[in-house]
């Protein structure tokens, strides 16, 4: 699709229950590229790994950036981009003792000329699409609860009280290499693109995230939303989102960001 144009916001906070926001969330100056991390591994650990991994992502973007027009080499970009992101949480990790042991979640998309928006994720921070009325999950969960559900042996709402609930298999930083899963999404207008941490997903249900999505044009008054629905439901973790609303050629791109 020529001439798509979006519009933007993101929010973070800390929650009801944490002390330190461990999650960090970036967009690039130039409209193109949404992270949102969410680090573990001890009061420092976590917030370590989610500002380095987020880092080397803003920093690969502005050193070997690519023709946004060019496929191939945005898709090959966003894969070298989380696998740096990896390598410096890893090599942090094993140099600083106090740090050991520390990795964080991922979610990175991109946004290209053309109407595609890829993405990559590792852990179990999740991309949504909500186009007309429907929320579709882009990303599926690495983490143990996913693997049981995969195998028939709980149920999606046994997951909410499941004690392994918190526990991932796969995350930026805890090996030198990591798998990285990789979504297209061919964007429609009025489509909206989803990024957060579990934060949010820990109090709200995709349907709900999916309502309340579909209740804006304005990305800004769709994450205070979201976020004030998240802390009236006990928000036990820190929460992040950017919300990306597509439209058609003649809507300005925006931005609204809030560092809670």
């Amino acid at each position: 699709m020529s001439g798509i144009k979006w519009h933007f916001a993101a929010s973070t906070d800390t929650g009801c229950r944490r002390s330190e926001n461990q999650d960090r969330f970036y967009i690039s100056p130039d409209d193109r590229v949404f992270v949102v991390a969410d680090g573990m591994g001890g009061e420092r650990g976590g917030a370590t790994a989610s500002r380095l991994a987020v880092e080397s992502v803003e920093a690969f973007w502005t050193k070997q950036k690519h023709p946004t027009d060019d496929r191939e080499a945005l898709q090959q970009w966003l894969v070298e981009a989380v696998a740096n992101a990896n390598s410096c949480v890893w090599k942090a990790s094993a140099n600083d003792p106090v740090c050991f042991g520390m990795g964080t979640t991922i979610v990175v998309a991109v946004q290209s000329d053309e109407g595609n928006m890829y993405i990559a994720h590792v852990g179990d921070s999740r991309a949504y699409l909500v186009r007309e009325g429907k929320t579709i999950v882009l990303t599926q969960d690495h983490s143990v609860v996913m693997e049981l559900l995969l195998q028939g042996k709980i149920s999606a709402e046994q997951i909410k009280t499941s004690p392994f609930r918190h526990y991932i298999t796969r995350c930026v930083g805890h090996n030198n290499k990591v798998e990285i899963d990789r979504t297209p999404v061919e964007i429609q207008p009025n489509d909206r693109i989803i990024l957060c941490t579990d934060g949010l997903t820990a109090v709200l249900g995709d349907e709900n995230i999916g309502e309340i999505a579909s209740l804006y044009e304005d990305p800004k008054e769709m994450v205070d939303h979201m976020i004030r629905e998240t802390l009236t439901g006990g928000a036990p973790d820190n929460v992040t989102i950017v919300a990306i609303c597509f439209c058609g050629a003649t809507a300005p791109k925006e931005l609204a960001v809030e560092q809670a």
